[in-house]
C-alpha cells in the first residue's frame, strides 16, 4: 500500500503546485495589463501634449515606455518569488 501512496501523494503535490503557480501567473497577468494600460493612457496624454519638443519630446516618450515596461515585468517576478517561496516552504 505504502508503495502506491507516495506516487499518489507526489502527483497530487504536483497539481496543486500547478494550480497555485497558475493563480499566480492569472494574478500578475491582471495586474500587468492594468499597468499597460495606464502607461499607454499615459502615453497618448505625452504625445498629446505639443509643449514638448525635439530631443526631450523623444527622451520623455522614451522613458515612458521603459517605465511601462519595468512596472510590466514587476507582477510576474515578485508572484515567481512568491510561488518559489510556498513551494520551498511546503517541501
Amino acid at each position: 500500500m505504502q508503495t502506491q501512496d507516495a506516487p499518489q501523494s507526489r502527483v497530487r503535490r504536483t497539481v496543486n503546485d500547478l494550480v497555485l503557480a497558475e493563480m499566480f501567473l492569472l494574478q500578475a497577468t491582471i495586474e500587468s495589463a492594468t499597468v499597460i494600460g495606464e502607461g499607454f493612457s499615459e502615453l497618448g496624454k505625452q504625445i498629446g501634449d505639443s509643449e514638448v519638443a525635439g530631443q526631450d519630446f523623444w527622451a520623455s516618450i522614451s522613458s515612458t515606455l521603459q517605465r511601462i515596461a519595468d512596472n510590466a515585468l514587476e507582477p510576474y517576478t515578485s508572484r515567481f518569488n512568491y510561488f518559489r517561496d510556498v513551494v520551498n516552504k511546503d517541501s
